[in-house]
């Protein structure tokens, strides 16, 4: 990211697909075609873990750190490689176009991967598999069988299991593998249809040339495998259930700040062990994507506390972690870090030195610059450095259209206006804030897909703060059309990005 180049924002779950779903098949294909066609040089997605319904499916809150979403598996993938026939696929349920139901695709698909299964234990010993389980074992294992857990005593968490799984008992691990042996061998078959599949997007990426950043929630849930395996690593009270819980205080987003309903790291058991578990994380993600977006960046150097059991995380409170020294420790390993530091918010002068030192872009966000005092606002264009992502929104904010329609404040709209040396229209506001982003001296620029199709409110992708309703948004094929790829292109050429 030291030289000019530019990408777009769009989670999987939100290609054109015929499943219901956006997937790691001819959607993805496709939209890499289209961002080679428009010059383009990054992709960014959201966390790619397996999700839970209970909480909308959302990207940030997963059961596991290293496992990947069997919900992204191809159908057609599936078809290609063999595990499935093309008749399986039928009958294919009315799946909605523009939005994600995932009772719906949950249960089509869960179909699926039975068939597909038992085809696969039908056949030979398939040696590749073999040898991705082994190789895969450290997180692997514990997670196939946590999954099977979770299944037979659904609905209650892993908190709440029989004492010897809870705490884990050898014994008892080892009794439970070869009760629950098909449903481990399951989970580890799915697995590895979503390796396969990822594997093979990747592929496709770098022969188009295009570079994926991928992303890092900073926290994990509490009912994970991560937590269940590593209780030591959280704070967590003698009957290993959340002490303290994660959050944000009072912010932009909300007015009494955010429970994320995650457990807080204790920091010093990590420090004390290497920050193994951090690192093998890194790594395994690096090893997936070209660049890791960390969520949240801030919590490595300070992060807000709240007791267990608040309503609101305004009782929460700071608390200082050893961020430097993780980012000290990997750096150690590798010749570069590959990090993006998501540094929105409020950002005190130690996050900056930690930023500063490791020499990490940061993030900056246009329809955030045009509030009072904008000549020394940092998002405002000629206020952003060079090492930074320039942003025209994000995942967790309204669409351009949606901002300047329904959200922007008179100051704002008189400022953008200002700015820009005249008023805006409505449908050319996107375009606008895409220009600016494209012109500004920011090494990186990604852009949200709602936003190079001009879209509002009803194209948002999650409104912080809220349970209901996120993550569903899709985009259609045809939408992505030769003409949008063509403008996206032009524009590209014209700021020395491509």
């Amino acid at each position: 990211m030291r030289t000019r180049g530019s990408g777009v924002l769009l989670h999987i779950t939100s290609l054109p697909s015929r499943f219901g779903i956006g997937d790691l098949g001819p959607g993805a294909f496709n939209f890499v075609q289209f961002l080679k066609e428009s010059g383009q040089r990054y992709w960014q997605i959201l966390p790619i873990h397996p999700t839970e319904y209970e909480y909308d499916n959302s990207p940030y809150h997963a059961l596991s750190a290293f496992a990947g979403n069997p919900l992204l598996i191809s159908p057609d993938g599936m078809v290609s490689d063999g595990f499935i026939d093309p008749e399986d696929l039928e009958p294919l349920p009315s799946f909605p176009h523009e939005h994600v139901d995932f009772s719906q695709v949950i249960a089509y698909k869960h179909e699926l991967f039975s068939k597909a299964f038992e085809r696969f234990k039908r056949s030979d010993i398939n040696h590749e598999f073999l040898e991705f389980c082994n190789k895969n074992e450290g997180w692997l294992d514990d997670y196939a069988l946590f999954q099977a857990l979770r299944r037979k005593f659904s609905p209650v968490r892993w908190g709440d299991w029989p004492s010897d799984l809870k705490l884990r008992n050898p014994d008892a691990l080892e009794k439970a593998r070869a009760i629950e042996a098909e449903s481990v061998l399951k989970e580890k078959f799915l697995q590895y249809l979503f390796f396969i599949q990822w594997d093979a997007l990747r592929a496709v990426c770098r022969d188009a040339g295009i570079l994926l950043i991928g992303d890092i929630p900073i926290y994990v849930d509490y009912d994970s495998a991560d937590v269940w395996v590593h209780p030591w690593f959280f704070k967590l009270d003698k009957d290993l259930r959340p002490a303290v819980i994660a959050g944000v205080p009072p912010d932009y987003f909300s007015e009494t700040g955010q429970i994320w309903d995650s457990p807080v790291y204790s920091w010093e058991v990590l420090q004390e062990s290497g920050f193994s578990w951090w690192i093998l994380r890194i790594e395994h993600l690096a090893s997936m994507v070209d660049y890791i977006r960390i969520d949240h960046f801030r919590g490595l150097i300070d992060f807000w506390e709240i007791p267990a059991g608040s309503e609101t995380a305004v009782t929460g409170r700071w608390v200082s972690a050893p961020g430097y020294d993780l980012l000290k420790t990997i750096a150690k390993r590798s010749a570069y870090l590959p990090i993006i530091a998501e540094d929105l918010g409020i950002i005190t002068p130690d996050v900056r030195e930690v930023i500063h030192e490791f020499s990490l872009p940061g993030m900056k966000v246009l329809i955030f610059a045009f509030g009072s005092g904008i000549a020394g606002n940092p998002y405002i264009p000629h206020n952003i450095p060079r090492d930074c992502v320039v942003y025209t929104g994000t995942h967790d904010n309204v669409p351009v259209l949606g901002w300047f329609t329904s959200e922007a404040s008179d100051e704002e709209k008189k400022n953008l206006a200002a700015y820009l040396g005249k008023e805006p229209a409505a449908e050319e506001v996107s375009w606008m804030l895409i220009r600016l982003a494209m012109m500004s001296v920011g090494n990186t620029v990604i852009i949200p897909i709602q936003d190079l199709l001009n879209l509002g409110s009803e194209s948002r992708m999650n409104s912080p703060g809220t349970r209901d309703g996120n993550w569903l948004w899709r985009v259609s094929e045809e939408e992505i059309t030769n003409s949008l790829s063509e403008k996206l292109h032009e524009i590209t050429e014209l700021y020395g990005r491509l």
